[in-house]
């Protein structure tokens, strides 16, 4: 079985967008999860999540992969984006809608 490195590493590479979060959209387990899920939610972003909470190892794991403290984490096309202030910062700033398009992610 591979190492939740490997898993993260392939989950990322797999899904155009990924979001590491606690819980799932239709229940997150906290509100920094919960408010990455409606900014993507409300741009219509199609994206894979895993829930953290499932797996012990995938919730440090993904920690030590973007060498980053906090869940929930955000990947477009394999690269790092950032956690819930980035998120929502880049947002608010029409930074985040422009960086879909720029990496050909479709939107709603």
């Amino acid at each position: 079985m591979p190492n939740a490195q490997d898993r993260i590493r392939d989950t990322v590479a797999a899904h155009d967008v990924v979001l590491f979060m606690k819980g799932v959209p239709q229940q997150p387990q906290c509100g920094f999860s919960s408010m990455v899920v409606r900014i993507l939610d409300h741009l219509g972003v199609a994206y894979h999540d895993v829930n953290v909470l499932a797996d012990e190892d995938v919730r440090q794991g993904v920690k030590d992969y973007a060498n980053w403290p906090t869940i929930p984490q955000l990947y477009v096309k394999g690269e790092f984006i950032g956690g819930c202030d980035i998120v929502r910062e880049m947002f608010q700033t029409g930074e985040l809608k422009a960086l879909f398009e720029e990496k050909g992610v479709a939107l709603a």
